[in-house]
């Protein structure tokens, strides 16, 4: 019976729009990834060191604080090199988190991005 019920919550979360976490593995693996991908985006050449941001980025402990540190690395790179510019930078970042949050922190499409 036990396999009923987890069988039958994925499922339900399967239709709710919730898909089934990544494995612990494939979290931190993807996690030291992003991390890596915001500390390259803030080490670039002739960017001034953001001590904080960089500082946060290195000892964030999940995804969800990294994800919420999207904005502070906006901010940084946006004070280099434009918004512009800062938020296509952040768009590769973005796309990094496809599948590893819960269903209410992905992104979403806004009309004003266009």
């Amino acid at each position: 019976m036990a396999w009923f019920k987890g069988t039958l919550r994925n499922s339900i979360y399967g239709l709710l729009g919730n898909p089934v976490l990544p494995s612990d593995s494939v979290l931190a693996s993807s996690m030291e990834d992003i991390r890596e991908a915001m500390l390259t985006l803030l080490t670039q050449p002739g960017d001034k060191q953001h001590a904080t941001v960089t500082r946060r980025v290195r000892y964030a402990n999940d995804i969800q604080a990294l994800w919420y540190l999207r904005g502070d690395l906006l901010a940084a790179l946006a004070s280099v090199h434009g918004e512009a510019a800062a938020r296509q930078q952040l768009q590769t970042v973005t796309r990094m988190f496809q599948g590893l949050l819960p269903g209410g922190l992905s992104s979403r499409f806004s009309p004003l991005t266009n």
